[in-house]
């Protein structure tokens, strides 16, 4: 046998080593065999001086490159065995944090301030009226100063608003209210109704249902970040009477022939004469029970005849057109719809409470 056909065959004896090996632990234990001074293709080295000069370059070649095979098929298969020991260590060690529901099948829904939103909104389109919405960052004079909010009004304090630090002062280029320098979240939807008035001609019913912000500290009936609607109509002829029977016939709408609804008298700044608006209890249908106090009645929002005031700061002619605006908040309805005792509740995300709805 020749050397060169000593050297193949000393290199497929090692492959066949190699590929016979069980596990990481086996081919420790081969690596003496295949690379040591012993090893069958060690061995042959020796040989090299036995060689005639003229074929030791050659032999030389292909002995090297015989090694070089060989350890390349022990690192490949040196890699295999920690990979798959890594996957089995990791398998072992792992912990499952998938939540599995009841049913694989199952799909997720809209939440349920969503829902509550939603169907008011299909409520007030099915009574005549379109929906708007705006920007919740909005300037000091859409929030406050269009509204006829004096600059004393304690909501406008840093107690109760959160404002944004914009840097340097800004040109907000519209509105009378000139060149602002203070930015906020706002409080109510009240701004998307002023750039209803801003931006279309009488006569105006919709709704501006949306998310505000307020300094208000969580707790079971509060939260800093809730959702309102507020309504508007501007039209000629409109009385205190249409404002009242928009309210009753939205209560029986939503609620059911059941609820009914009153007025009270009250006063906000930019609605006069303003009152606020109650339902009957949800709970006992008026009979009295610890939710409504033994009154048979929940507050529900406010509402009262657009203030003059108001309408001329968005260009709109109070001799010619008069108007109402209501406003409630959506967590609180959707909280008294479905009996829930804590508005911190649908905000926790437990699938458990969210998935009953």
């Amino acid at each position: 046998m020749s050397v060169y056909e000593e050297i193949i065959s000393a290199r497929d004896q090692a492959l066949s080593s190699i590929q016979n090996v069980a596990d990481l632990s086996n081919l420790v234990d081969l690596e003496p065999a295949l690379f040591g001074k012993k090893s069958t293709l060690g061995s042959l080295k020796g040989l090299m001086g036995k060689l005639d000069a003229s074929e030791r370059a050659s032999v030389g070649q292909a002995l090297n490159q015989a090694q070089k095979e060989v350890q390349e098929a022990h690192q490949q298969s040196k890699k295999h065995f920690l990979e798959h020991e890594r996957t089995l260590q990791l398998s072992a060690e792992g912990i499952d944090l998938t939540e599995t529901l009841r049913n694989p099948n199952h799909r997720g829904h809209l939440h349920l301030v969503t829902q509550t939103m939603e169907r008011l909104e299909d409520v007030f389109v099915g009574m005549g009226f379109t929906v708007s919405e705006g920007p919740q960052a909005e300037s000091d004079w859409y929030n406050f100063e269009a509204l006829n909010l004096p600059e004393a009004h304690v909501a406008r304090s840093m107690f109760d608003t959160l404002y944004l630090d914009l840097g340097e002062r800004t040109e907000i280029g519209d509105g009378e209210g000139g060149e602002a320098t203070k930015f906020l979240l706002r409080t109510h939807t009240s701004p998307v109704q002023i750039r209803v008035m801003e931006s279309q001609e009488p006569p105006i019913y919709t709704v501006c249902p949306g998310r505000v912000f307020r300094r208000d500290t969580a707790d079971a009936s509060h939260m800093p970040v809730f959702h309102q609607i507020e309504g508007l109509v501007i039209d000629e002829g409109i009385s205190f009477t249409d404002l009242a029977g928009t309210l009753n016939d939205f209560t029986s709408a939503y609620f059911g022939g059941a609820i009914k609804s009153r007025l009270r008298p009250s006063y906000f700044p930019f609605t006069e004469p303003s009152a606020e608006f109650d339902i009957t209890c949800v709970i006992c249908e008026g009979s009295g029970c610890q939710t409504c106090q033994r009154t048979g009645w929940i507050e529900l929002g406010g509402c009262g005849m657009v203030h003059p005031n108001v309408l001329r700061n968005c260009g709109i002619d109070s001799e010619q057109w008069t108007g109402f605006a209501f406003g409630f908040g959506i967590d609180r309805l959707a909280l008294m719809r479905h009996g829930i005792k804590d508005l911190r509740d649908m905000y926790t995300n437990d699938v458990r409470f969210l998935s009953q709805f």
